[in-house]
Order: structure tokens, then sequence, then C-alpha cells
């Protein structure tokens, strides 16, 4: 409560946004909480209780009584204001928002990542965790048989189970369909990466489908008539844009240069063929592009050189 008050010093708000990042079912919790809050607030507004001449009226009765029982009761009757003032906006909060979020008209809402990494929630409690230069557009509430969300670029998704009313992404002319799961999806370059961390996700294109198991991806190009064929997933780079962290075992040099390149917006090329395969194994945690380079150098006793916007492991 005091964090939606504004009243939390620092060292509570680290602990709120350390307690949210912990697991999505807390972010979507919170959100939902922040959400019947404001709209507790805006009933609050349009009352039409002149609550301050009731409590005027309600403590004129109390001047009648015996002089040395004023204060207990007055200090006694503030604390009980207070805790029913909030327990009724509390309850508004909860009627206003159930017939709001009922009687509200759909709205077709638009959440663009552009420079930084931006996290979503979605009605349905899901959570969307949307990489650089990237946009998904959903309903601002999901009807019929269906929770059907647009995606540009990548996103990470953690779906809401509902038997029902399955979990549809449609992106470029790939359509992924979930129960509720936690996957990655990333499209760049005509081509589309669909990557499985928990559950089953159905992969369709073209009237063909194809299922996947947790550890399992795909990759779909936009010219292919035909489903390519599911493969393993090998390593945890596709999660350093929501993880802050590069985890390479036994990842092949030309992979980790290609998400650096991803990550920072560099240009980093590899000078020699016999250096793409190269295995790294180490994890780098929220560090500088500078600091992961010099740390390839030394693993691979190369030549790291800055020739204008590009950079050459040779």
């Amino acid at each position: 409560m005091k964090q939606l008050l504004g009243e939390t010093n620092a060292a509570e708000q680290q602990l709120v946004q350390q307690w949210m990042s912990e697991d999505p079912a807390n972010q979507a919790y919170y959100d939902q909480l922040k959400r019947i809050w404001e709209s507790s607030r805006q009933l609050a507004a349009i009352s039409t209780v002149d609550t301050d001449k009731a409590w005027e009226k309600f403590q004129q009765r109390i001047n009648k009584s015996e002089e040395g029982k004023i204060t207990e009761q007055r200090s006694r009757f503030s604390w009980m204001k207070v805790a029913a003032a909030v327990i009724v906006l509390v309850s508004l909060g909860w009627l206003g928002y159930s017939l709001f979020n009922t009687d509200a008209p759909v709205k077709e809402l638009l959440v663009q990542a552009q420079q930084q990494v931006v996290n979503d929630t979605l009605s349905d409690g899901s959570v969307v965790v949307l990489n650089k230069n990237s946009s998904i557009s959903y309903p601002s509430k999901f009807k019929g048989d269906k929770r059907k969300v647009n995606l540009k670029g990548e996103a990470f998704f953690n779906v809401t189970p509902d038997k029902k009313k399955p979990f549809v992404i449609d992106v470029n002319d790939v359509e992924v369909t979930v129960v509720g799961t936690s996957f990655n999806i990333k499209s760049h370059n005509d081509k589309t990466e669909v990557l499985v961390e928990t559950g089953i996700v159905r992969v369709t294109k073209n009237g063909k489908t194809v299922e996947l198991k947790a550890g399992e991806k795909i990759l779909i190009g936009a010219a292919d008539t035909a489903m390519a064929e599911k493969q393993v997933v090998s390593d945890q780079l596709y999660n350093y844009y929501r993880t802050k962290e590069f985890v390479c075992d036994g990842t092949p040099l030309w992979k980790l240069v290609e998400v650096l390149n991803e990550a920072y917006g560099t240009h980093i090329e590899i000078g020699r063929a016999e250096l793409k395969n190269l295995p790294m194994n180490t994890t780098f945690v929220n560090e500088s592009l500078d600091q992961v380079l010099e740390v390839i150098r030394l693993t691979f006793s190369i030549k790291v050189t800055k020739t204008g916007d590009k950079i050459i492991l040779e």
C-alpha cells in the first residue's frame, strides 16, 4: 500500500522491485492491485458524500461526553476513520474494477520498445518482455475463444494457463498457439525463431503444424514452403535481454558475436575462419562490451582491432 501511495523510502522501493522481479506472478499481482487502487481513487473523486461535514457532526456528539474521555475517543476514532476510509476505497475499487473491466469497450493497445527493454502485463495476467526495437498489439480485454496478439521483433512470453481460451501470437506469416507456458519468439531478417522454455507450443505455417516441447526450437524462413525441422536448444544466449547475462556453455564464437552485435548495436567481425567455431565457456553479467571483448581476446589469444565502426577479431 505504501508503494501505491508513493511513501516508500529507497530501501523499501528496492525490496518491492526485487519482489516483483523474482516471479512474473508477483508483477501481475502488483499490476492488478495498482489498477484497483487507481479505480478506487477515481470513484472517491466523484463521490458526493461530504465526509468532512459528517465527521464534524460526529465530533459535536462526542463533545457532549465527559472531558476526560474526549482525548482518548478522538484518538481511537481518528484511527477508525482512516481505517474505514481505506476499507471503503478498496471495496469500491474492487467493485469499480469489476464493473469497468466488464462494461468498458475493448480497445486495441500497442506497446513499443525502442531503445530499452519493456515489461508488460496483459489483462489475463500473462507477462511479456519486449526486446529493443520490438512491439506488440493486443486487445484491452480478451473476448471470444482466443487470446490473440500480434508481435513484431522479439519477445519472451510467460502465458497464464487457460485451456478454454488458447493464447495465439501472429508473427510474420507464422501462428504460435499455447495454453500456458513460457517461450521466446524472435522475428529478424525474414526469419522467425520460436524457442520453448517450459510447456508445449504449436507452430503453424501454411496449414502445417509442428509441436515444440521445453528445450526445443524451430527457425522458419519467410520463403520456406515446407515446415522446418525442430532443433534442440544448445545455449541460453536468447535470454540476454531479460536476464542481462550472456551465458556461454561451449558456445561457438560466431554465435556469441552475433548476439553481441544485436545487444550492443555494434558491427563485430571474425577475421579468420578458424576462429568461428572456437568454444566459449563463461558467463558475462552486466559487463561492458570492452570487458567482454577483453575476455575473448585473452581466452583465445587473438587481436581485437577497431577500424571505423567495425571491430575485427583476428
